[in-house]
This record gives structure tokens, C-alpha cells and sequence, in this order.
């Protein structure tokens, strides 16, 4: 019998209300972002959230106005200016001695590229805000276009032929603002999920979570293998989880076996990534060289 994805104390912990995410919305089955929204709904069961989502499949996830699939507060932002609404709302709720916990939700596409030069200044000022990236490695919402955070050999509507280099190290990028907390979060390890999202929603100033999150529409996967899909990309050292506090100290959460079979099987399982694109020994030699960065990071700073 498989183990529960979620076991221990969360199990419960619950005493919203409503979830987050309120049956009957029409995301797609097998959707990363729905088991995200899942998880934080464990993690906030304390608080009152809420939050600012740019254009993305989570602004689409409301549905049609006056009703709502969301069960918090959502305030619609442009492409880029999510971090931006977010640091006003944010700074709104201090100045009414609110305690309310304001969180940016947005894909791939809205932070590695559009929304970047606004997460970067929200960062950089050090804004009282939580903001998530859903990471699905595309623009899901509009067709599955290539963004800066698809990865190396998979194919999209702009990457026929598969795309040439590897994507944009967000963390990396995060770590070098020297916020107060970043992590990534994988949905194949619900436990050590959930836990990062209290952290975050506990701490004050900017903190960011990157979470790889299955697409079965743009991936070309079945939406049943989702989170297994999650838990191969972090056995072979593809997805790595681990936390950085102040832009210094990294601390690794889970240890890959970095696994060919895994890897193989990770890319098998999606159309995106066909075998005559993918040169896996160059995947795996890139792979290894991320690993050798965040590894002396961590020793350096341990």
C-alpha cells in the first residue's frame, strides 16, 4: 500500500473555515498549482491571507464575477505588477494594525520574466510580503510558450525543436537580494511542503517560494503522475529542495540519488522532452554542476 502523501501532525490541523481553493473550480486535473493551494490551505490555517495574482492560470481560477472558487480575499494585478500591489497592500494592513498575511501568487511566467523587475524591487526593500512562484516551465495560461524557466530540451509552442539552455536560476537570484527566507517546495514531499509554508507565513519581510508545479496540459503528462513526476525530478537531481535564510546560509533539504533511471524516466513520461531533442548526458553533467554549486554553498555557510 502507498504511503499517504500527508501524514503527522497536519493531518489535523485544519480549522479554516473554507479551503483556499474551494471544490468546483475549473483548474485542470492533475494541476500543480490546485495541490499547492492544497497544501498552503494546511500550512495558514492560523491566518488571514490574502492575495495578489497577476495574469496566470490563478487568475483564471476564480471563474466568472460575482462568484468566486477562491476562499480569501484576491486582488487581480497586471503582469508585472503583482510584487508592486502586494508591498502596497501589505504596507495598507500595518497601517490598520491588520494582521493579515499578503501573498503573491504567480507562474513562471509573471516572475522569471515580466513581473521580475518588481519582485526584484519588493525584494530589495525588504516588503512584508510571501510571494509564491507555481513554477510549471511555461506560459500555461496562453498556449505553453517558452519562458525563461524551461528547462534545457523541452519543446514548446516557441521551442519546437527544444530549448538550447537551461533555465534561470530563481533562488540564486532571491539569495543575492538577501531576503530573509527562500526555499522551493516540492508537492512529492508534502511533510517538509508544508512546513516551509508555516515558516514563511510565520516570518516578516520578503520571503519567496519556488515550487515546481506539474502542468499535465503543457507537460503532455498524465494527470494522474503528477506528483510522481515531482519525485523523480527530485530523486534525479533535476528539482533541487533546499532553504536559504539571509542570502547566506543554504541548508538542503532533501539529497538526490541523482538517478539515470529516474531522469530517463522523469523525461519518458512527458511529451515535451523527445528523445531526439534531449542529449541526456549533457542534462545530467548540468545537473551535476548545479548540484557542485549548492553543495559548497551549503558547506561554506554550515
Amino acid at each position: 500500500m502507498a504511503e499517504p502523501i500527508l501524514k503527522g501532525e497536519y493531518q489535523s490541523e485544519v480549522d479554516r473555515s473554507e479551503p483556499i481553493l474551494r471544490a468546483g473550480n475549473t483548474n485542470c486535473g492533475g494541476c500543480g498549482m490546485s495541490v499547492a493551494y492544497n497544501m498552503l490551505s494546511l500550512a495558514a490555517a492560523k491566518h488571514q491571507l490574502q492575495f495578489v495574482i497577476p495574469a496566470c492560470c490563478g487568475i483564471v481560477t476564480p471563474g466568472q464575477f460575482p462568484y468566486s472558487a477562491y476562499g480569501a480575499p484576491v486582488v487581480a494585478s497586471t503582469f508585472a505588477a503583482a510584487a508592486a500591489t502586494a508591498s502596497g497592500l501589505a504596507a495598507t494592513a500595518q497601517m490598520n494594525g491588520e494582521d493579515t498575511r499578503v501573498v503573491c501568487w504567480a507562474g513562471d511566467g509573471g516572475t522569471y520574466d515580466i513581473g521580475m523587475a518588481t519582485v526584484s524591487a519588493a525584494a530589495e526593500r525588504n516588503e512584508d510580503i510571501l510571494y509564491v512562484c507555481y513554477d510549471n516551465e511555461i506560459y500555461g495560461n496562453t498556449g505553453g510558450q517558452r519562458s525563461s524557466a524551461t528547462p534545457l530540451g523541452a519543446a514548446t509552442t516557441t521551442t519546437p525543436a527544444g530549448k538550447d539552455i537551461g533555465k534561470k536560476d530563481i533562488l540564486a537570484i532571491m539569495a543575492a537580494h538577501r531576503v530573509p527566507y527562500a526555499a522551493s517546495i516540492s508537492l512529492g514531499h508534502a511533510d517538509d511542503a508544508v512546513d516551509k509554508f508555516k515558516k514563511a507565513l510565520n516570518m516578516s519581510g520578503f520571503r519567496f517560494l519556488h515550487i515546481l508545479a506539474p502542468c499535465p496540459t503543457g507537460w503532455k503528462s498524465e494527470a494522474a503522475e503528477g506528483i510522481g513526476l515531482i519525485r523523480l525530478a527530485v530523486s534525479a537531481g533535476l528539482f533541487q529542495v533546499f532553504e536559504v535564510w539571509d542570502g547566506q546560509r543554504f541548508e538542503i533539504s532533501i539529497e538526490p540519488e541523482f538517478s539515470r533511471s529516474a531522469l530517463k524516466s522523469y523525461m519518458e513520461k512527458q511529451g515535451r522532452f523527445k528523445e531526439e531533442l534531449v542529449d541526456l548526458d549533457a542534462v545530467e553533467q548540468a545537473v551535476r554542476n548545479s548540484w557542485d554549486i549548492l553543495s559548497q554553498r551549503a558547506k561554506m555557510s554550515s
